[in-house]
């Protein structure tokens, strides 16, 4: 009798161990839907910390640009239009201008400039960078004339210089010429350097076709549990952004592209730089 009452006893507490466990453990969907959402909040961390760099630049860069335009305005005020030691001095005060200017971008990582040609002319360094990283340097010669012009430059041929120049009216405002065209040459070191971590990080990933201007990347994805592939295409047409303008997926599986798990990682990587979109993924086990 009382064997038996100890067996019901030991027979009660592995019943009770056992509902314990069920109710620690969780359903596959839900550590799915965890996952997606920790991955999903560090790509916004991310975002905000860009956006927060992004607006202290521009606030530093605007109270620099304010202050400048005050001065140069005063300075014009107390010359003589006519003779040629104001159109001299107006000469002078241009070049001051310029080069302040370009030294207060060099503070905040956008340009440096020096002398050329006995103070004829300036050369200007555009340094690129992308996630704090300093990448290529490139530069221009700018001719002080009456008429600025651009004599010299390593700046790439897709890179559409003389475009950006007459867009932004660089003669009379340089520094929207040189904000546009940091932008395009930070955008493109930003694409590039993308590109390279894929190749880095993501060896299951393969590179099927990109181009000079990394303005065009067509990556080739492996599903893990159907082993299907995934043809991944990313369309930057907005040659200033390093991130995408379009993502289109192509899978011999046509349900696939339209399931909501799918339309989540097109979105994901339309939002998210392309090498952490994919880390993501692959810890949301949607690509090998």
């Amino acid at each position: 009798m009382e064997g038996e009452s100890t067996k019901g006893v030991l027979s009660h507490l592995s019943l009770l161990e056992v509902q314990a466990r069920n109710r620690n453990a969780k359903p596959p969907q839900q550590q799915n839907r965890l996952k997606e959402l920790k991955a999903t909040m560090k790509a916004l961390v991310i975002q905000r910390d860009q956006l927060k760099a992004n607006i202290e630049a521009h606030t530093c860069l605007q109270k620099l640009r304010t202050s400048m335009d005050q001065n140069t305005h005063e300075e014009e005020e107390e010359m003589d239009d006519g003779s040629e030691n104001s159109q001299l001095l107006r000469l002078m005060a241009r070049h001051i201008q310029l080069k302040d200017l370009l030294h207060a971008h060099h503070l905040i990582g956008g340009y440096d400039i020096i002398k050329t040609r006995q103070g004829k002319g300036v050369c200007v360094s555009l340094a690129t960078a992308y996630e704090g990283v300093y990448l290529d340097t490139y530069n221009l010669e700018i001719d002080l004339t009456a008429t600025l012009r651009i004599s010299r430059h390593n700046i790439p041929l897709f890179i559409p210089l003389n475009s950006l120049a007459e867009q932004s009216n660089m003669q009379t405002d340089i520094r929207a010429f040189l904000d546009a065209l940091s932008q395009h040459l930070n955008a493109f070191a930003g694409r590039k350097q993308q590109l390279k971590l894929v190749k880095e990080l993501h060896k299951s990933v393969e590179v099927m076709e990109s181009n000079a201007l990394c303005s065009i990347l067509v990556l080739m994805f492996t599903v893990p549990r159907e082993k299907t592939a995934v043809l991944c295409t990313l369309d930057y047409t907005d040659h200033a952004r390093c991130l995408p303008t379009r993502v289109s997926i192509e899978c011999e599986d046509k349900e696939l592209p339209g399931s909501p798990q799918w339309k989540k990682n097109v979105t994901l990587l339309r939002e998210t730089p392309v090498h952490k979109a994919l880390v993501t993924m692959r810890k949301m086990e949607n690509i090998v």
